[in-house]
C-alpha cells in the first residue's frame, strides 16, 4: 500500500493509473487502512496543484474576457474590500490595483512593485461621478474657442485613455503625494484617472464603494509590460522575505498597447503618451506645441512615463 501511495505521487501518468485502481477499492481501503486513505487524498491534491500555487498563497482566479463566469469574481471584490492588493485587467494592459481609502495597502503597492515614490498612481473609477468627486472635473470651455473638454471626454469614457485632472481635496492625503506621505515625497495636485472599457474591470468596479488606486504591471528588470497573468504571479508573488500579491484575476493574455495619456490641467489639452486611444483633434501631441514652457512642464510630467 505504501507503494502505491509514493506512485501516485510520482508523476501524471502513474497518477492516473494509480488513480483507477484507487476507485476500485476505495471503500475498503478507507475503512481498513483510513491512514494510507488520507496519503492517497494529500497527494491528489499536491499533484493537482500549479505550481505558483506552492510559491505564492494568493488567490487565482480564471475569468472568461467576454464575462460568462462572471461571478467568479465575488471573492476577489470581498478580498478588496477587505483591503487587499491584487491585480486585474483593464481594455489595456494589466494593473495592480487596492482600494483607494486603504492608506496601508497603497503603501503595499509602492513595495511589492519596488517604486520609487515619487512615481504617481492613477484611480479606475466608476462613472463620471467618481471623477467629480475626486477631481475638479473635466475643463468645460469658454466663448474663446477652448474646447469643451468634458463632452469631448464623454466620446472618450469608458475607453483606453488616462485623463490627468488635478486633484480634489476628497482625494487621500497619501495619493496627492508620490509614494505616500514622507516628507521627501513631492507634493502632487493633480492624478490620472481612468474609466476602463473592460467586462472584468467594469464588473469589479462596480460592487465598490469608490474607486481602485492603480498602477500598470511591469517587468522590474528592462520594465518591459507584463501581459501574463501567471508570469504576474510569479514575479510579484509572495516568497521567502519578500511581500507580495493577495490575488491575481486572469483574464487572458494581453498586447502591448497601454492608454494615451492626455494632461488635462493647464489650458490646452496635452498628449503625453500615444496608445491605444486614437488621437482626437482636440489632443496637441507635446512635440507640436509652440509654448516651450508647455513642452518642459510635459516632459516632467510623471504621467508621461506611466
Amino acid at each position: 500500500m505504501q507503494h502505491a501511495c509514493e506512485g501516485f505521487m510520482y508523476c501524471n501518468n502513474v497518477f492516473w493509473a494509480t488513480q483507477k485502481m484507487i476507485v476500485g477499492f476505495s471503500l475498503s481501503l478507507c475503512s481498513l487502512y483510513p491512514t494510507v486513505c488520507l496519503c492517497l487524498i494529500s497527494a491528489r491534491k499536491f499533484c493537482n496543484s500549479p505550481a505558483r500555487f506552492r510559491v505564492s498563497e494568493a488567490v487565482y482566479v480564471s475569468v472568461d474576457s467576454h464575462g460568462s463566469d462572471i461571478w467568479k469574481l465575488e471573492r476577489v471584490i470581498q478580498l478588496l474590500k477587505d483591503g487587499a492588493v491584487g491585480v486585474i485587467p483593464t481594455d489595456t494592459v494589466y494593473a495592480i490595483v487596492c482600494d483607494l481609502k486603504e492608506p496601508r495597502s497603497i503603501d503595499r503597492i509602492y513595495r511589492i512593485k519596488d517604486m520609487d515614490p515619487k512615481k504617481p498612481l492613477s484611480i479606475l473609477c466608476r462613472s463620471f461621478q467618481d471623477i467629480d468627486t475626486y477631481t475638479t472635473g473635466f475643463p468645460r470651455g469658454n466663448s474663446q474657442g477652448i474646447t469643451n473638454i468634458f463632452r469631448a471626454a464623454r466620446q472618450c469614457f469608458p475607453g483606453p485613455y488616462t485623463f490627468i485632472l488635478p486633484a480634489s481635496k476628497e482625494m487621500p492625503k497619501q495619493c496627492t503625494n508620490f509614494g505616500g506621505g514622507a516628507e521627501s515625497c513631492a507634493p502632487r495636485k493633480s492624478v490620472g484617472v481612468r474609466m476602463p472599457n473592460d467586462v472584468i474591470c467594469e464588473s469589479i468596479l462596480r460592487e465598490l464603494d469608490g474607486p481602485l488606486i492603480c498602477t500598470s504591471v511591469r517587468r522590474p528588470a528592462d520594465d518591459d509590460w507584463l501581459l501574463d497573468p501567471a508570469i504576474i504571479l510569479d514575479t510579484y508573488g509572495a516568497s521567502e522575505g519578500k511581500e507580495g500579491l493577495d490575488f491575481v484575476v486572469d483574464g487572458g493574455l494581453r498586447i502591448a498597447d497601454p492608454s494615451t495619456v492626455v494632461d488635462l490641467t493647464g489650458a490646452i489639452p496635452v498628449l503625453l503618451r500615444r496608445g491605444k486611444g486614437p488621437v482626437e483633434d482636440w489632443m496637441l501631441p507635446v512635440e507640436e506645441a509652440s509654448d516651450s514652457r508647455v513642452r518642459e512642464m510635459a516632459a516632467s510630467n510623471p504621467y508621461a512615463k506611466l
